[in-house]
């Protein structure tokens, strides 16, 4: 499954028409979750269901195509099952309850109520929210697929604008020929990666070098807003709004760039190595920390472990998350255990006096965890869903980790 994005081109009652929908497949996705929270015992299927009730209940509801609204029931739905296996597996700490949603972005279609043009040019909606046909803007081709390997077309909204994305059945795996290569990659801050060669690859840092700019931005939007009409629940003017897009587009701006570098680079890692391993992190735990919170979000090593993930299925790789525990403190060389701050950038070993970068020292005790684990475990350490596999479905938010560029 891959996914292609194109922007979409229309006016501006069509815009508004596609905000319509995406309010409408929130309205539904809550009224989901209220009915799970009030009847119990529901299944997948009995929300399906729930939409037709819904749809003969609300006029505006009864708009949307019936297979948008199934989609949102389903986005319920996969909440309630998240939250249901995080109780199974007895995850520390909060399970995830579902929450109701208050600021979708997107709305989703199925194999009904859409129609591509001839060309495959644009696109058009047949149900009652009045959409119409949209422009599609971008670098790919879809006449090279056939309209069954079509499965999702979701409409998103972003601060620069509407995008459709189309999630396509397609076999991903490329073959390849073996380098003979492998590789062990610690995550820093630093450095964004340091391999067990010693070669180091510096962190960008797209937040720190846009900071100033953000808050510029931020405080020129915070003069334009007023209490009195908030307190009054009246809209805020148009200045603000105005202000408001321009610094939500920084961070948008910020965002695709750290993107795009972990996508770079994951598939520049992967192209060169037979086996890659790397460290299981924990982020949502490590941004805990109130002192490294910021500069841990902007290293996105999330981001980079999702395709490297996904690269390595597609190019049949095998990649390793290991346990990161005392991969810093343990010694390469000789195995011994040499306790050492974050502030202490070098290892040295008082019983074999090897001396190397502390960032290489781990990835050398990285590459050795993930070619013991490769025969035991196989591919992926954990036992869990490997991440690529998010991409088979668009995700809640409007964002697809294999959104790939034309590069790739």
């Amino acid at each position: 499954m891959i996914i292609y994005e194109f922007k979409v081109k229309g006016k501006d009652k069509q815009y508004r028409a596609i905000d319509d929908a995406i309010r409408t497949s929130q309205f539904i996705q809550n009224k989901c979750l209220r009915q799970w929270m009030d009847v119990k015992g529901l299944s997948k299927y009995d929300l399906n269901k729930y939409c037709a009730v819904l749809a003969a209940e609300f006029p505006f509801a009864d708009e949307l195509n019936s297979m948008a609204r199934q989609s949102a029931a389903e986005r319920a739905w996969s909440a309630i099952s998240r939250f249901y296996e995080n109780c199974k597996k007895k995850v520390k700490g909060k399970k995830g309850f579902p929450k109701f949603k208050k600021n979708c972005r997107s709305v989703e279609y199925k194999t009904s109520g859409w129609a591509l043009s001839e060309n495959r040019k644009a696109i058009t909606f047949r149900d009652k929210k009045r959409i119409g046909t949209l422009n599609l803007k971008g670098t790919y081709d879809l006449s090279y697929y056939s309209i069954k390997q079509i499965k999702r077309v979701r409409l998103v909204r972003r601060a620069d604008g509407y995008y459709a994305q189309f999630a396509i059945d397609v076999n991903i795996k490329v073959e390849t020929q073996p380098t003979n290569q492998v590789v062990g990659i610690d995550l820093g801050l630093k450095y964004f990666i340091a391999d067990n060669i010693g070669n180091v690859e510096p962190s960008p840092q797209f937040y720190r070098k846009s900071e100033k700019q953000l808050s510029r931005a931020n405080h020129k939007k915070s003069k334009k807003f007023s209490k009195d009409k908030k307190k009054a629940k009246e809209r805020q003017s148009t200045n603000y709004h105005k202000a408001r897009n321009r610094y939500a587009r920084k961070h948008l701006k910020v965002s695709r760039q750290r993107k795009e570098y972990c996508k770079r680079l994951a598939y520049s890692v992967i192209q060169s190595n037979d086996l890659v391993a790397y460290e299981d992190l924990n982020v949502k735990g490590l941004v805990r920390n109130r002192h490294l919170a910021k500069s841990i979000s902007d290293a996105g090593w999330s981001i980079f472990r999702e395709w490297l993930e996904y690269f390595g299925h597609k190019y049949g790789k095998v990649t390793v998350a290991v346990p990161p525990h005392n991969t810093s403190q343990n010694c390469s060389n000789c195995g011994e255990k040499v306790k050492k701050s974050l502030s202490t950038r070098t290892h040295i070993c008082p019983h074999c006096n090897y001396v190397a970068d502390r960032d290489v020292n781990a990835s050398i005790n990285i590459l050795k965890l993930g070619l013991t684990t490769v025969g035991h475990t196989g591919s992926y350490a954990t036992g869990d869903l490997p991440s690529w596999a998010v991409g088979a479905s668009l995700l809640f938010n409007g964002e697809s980790w294999n959104v790939e560029s034309p590069n790739f």
